[in-house]
């Protein structure tokens, strides 16, 4: 019975389905803003009973995933499933040590396993479905520079004077990936070189990934009935591939 009710809420199309995957996907982005604010506050009792119970919370999202799996190894080995039992580990440090905490950066990547969300968005949003591939490269560049600037932060304040919270993080991270190279903040090391050319060579390549989107003239996504094609101009009558009728449903419509 608990089995079928969390399948239910996991992977049904109902409403509170719906509703349920939606408070998920909130979850992930208030966990992320409390390791940013939290970055600029000094460790207290309060701070780490918050890191615990949100460690608990994302275990038992965990362990409720584990469950309803019908494959567990795969799943098991899931990015995203890595990330979250480095979050679970490193959200519940003040258990096992506050050494780790810089694992509970990669929680950021839940935001791309919630692309299991896109038919949702596709049906509930037109601006999503007209703006479906900018959004995704954005979500990605953003995605990738807070990862980065987490990690920075986390190896770097401890030994490194000009990293001093999340914002000079940010900074050094966006003036890399831009290359701009103002230079008055530098990582240190042989593990910050390397953070460096990371985030300059993947950096650049998701920026220049967005600015084709926003380049690109605009398209639709509808699979043609015939070859399978699913970009077509807005206003196209037949399919470029194959020229079968497309019908595309306009939503302008009255």
């Amino acid at each position: 019975m608990v089995i079928s009710r969390l399948r239910a809420l996991y992977e049904d199309d109902a409403p509170d389905s719906h509703r349920f995957r939606y408070g998920l996907l909130v979850f992930d982005m208030a966990t992320i803003l409390f390791i940013v604010v939290t970055s600029f506050l000094p460790r207290s009792g309060v701070v780490e009973g918050i890191d615990v119970v949100l460690g608990l919370a994302i275990l038992a999202d965990f362990l409720a995933r584990l469950a309803i799996s019908r494959n567990r190894w795969k799943d098991f080995a899931h990015p995203a499933t890595l990330a979250d039992l480095a979050a679970i580990v490193s959200f519940l440090a003040p258990i096992v040590g506050e050494g780790i905490g810089f694992l509970r950066v990669l929680r950021t990547l839940r935001l791309l396993y919630t692309y299991q969300l896109l038919s949702r968005l596709r049906a509930d949003s037109a601006f999503f479905r007209r703006h479906e591939d900018l959004i995704k490269a954005g979500v990605n560049l953003c995605v990738f520079i807070f990862i980065m600037t987490g990690f920075v932060y986390e190896t770097q304040h401890w030994s490194n004077p000009t990293i001093a919270n999340y914002v000079d993080a940010l900074y050094f991270t966006v003036a890399a990936l831009t290359t701009t190279g103002f230079g008055d903040i530098t990582l240190t090391g042989t593990s910050g070189h390397l953070i460096a050319v990371i985030i300059m060579i993947c950096g650049v390549t998701l920026f220049l990934r967005l600015v084709q989107v926003l380049l690109r003239p605009p398209k639709v996504r509808h699979d043609c009935p015939a070859c399978g094609l699913q970009r077509h101009d807005s206003d196209a009558v037949h399919c470029k591939a194959c020229g079968t009728i497309l019908n595309i449903p306009d939503e302008g419509r009255v």
